[in-house]
C-alpha cells in the first residue's frame, strides 16, 4: 500500500495515550504499538510529547525503544529551533488522550480512559496519513 504522507511530524503523549494511566509507573498496553510502527514505517516522524521528566521520561523513552519505535524528538521538534524560540512542540498532528476529539475508550478495571487506537488508525486512513 502506498502511503501519502510527506514526513509528517506526529507528537504523541505517553500516559493515557501509549499506555494506561499508572503514573509514575508505566501503564499497560493500549494498542498503540502497531499503529505507531505503521506511522514510522510510512515515513512519519514520532515526537514523544509528555509531562514526564528525569528518570520517568527515560522510562517512557525506553518503552519506545523496547517496542522498536524510533523517536524523532523528545519533548521538542529538533528543527523548530531554526525558526522559532517557542517552547511548544511543533507537530502536524497531536495524539493525546486529553485532546478534544481524540477517540478514547474505557476498559473494565481501568479508572481513566485512554486512546482508542483502532479509531485513531481509522482517522489516519481517512485523512490519507496511512
Amino acid at each position: 500500500m502506498a502511503h501519502r504522507n510527506n514526513n509528517i511530524c506526529i507528537a504523541v503523549d505517553f500516559d493515557g495515550t501509549c499506555v494506561t494511566h499508572e503514573y509514575p509507573h508505566t501503564g499497560l498496553d493500549v494498542g498503540a504499538v502497531p499503529v505507531l510502527r505503521e506511522l514510522a514505517e510510512s515515513g512519519c516522524k514520532l515526537i514523544l510529547c509528555t509531562m514526564r521528566s528525569g528518570e520517568l521520561l527515560e522510562r517512557a523513552c525506553d518503552w519506545f525503544k523496547k517496542n522498536g519505535l524510533p523517536l524523532y524528538g523528545v519533548n521538542s521538534n529538533p528543527t523548530q529551533k531554526e525558526w522559532t524560540s517557542s517552547p511548544k512542540v511543533y507537530a502536524d498532528i497531536y495524539i493525546d488522550d486529553s485532546a478534544l476529539g481524540c477517540p478514547i475508550k474505557f476498559r473494565d478495571g481501568v479508572v481513566r480512559p485512554f486512546v482508542d487506537w483502532v479509531k485513531v488508525r481509522e482517522l489516519l486512513v481517512r485523512d490519507g496519513i496511512l
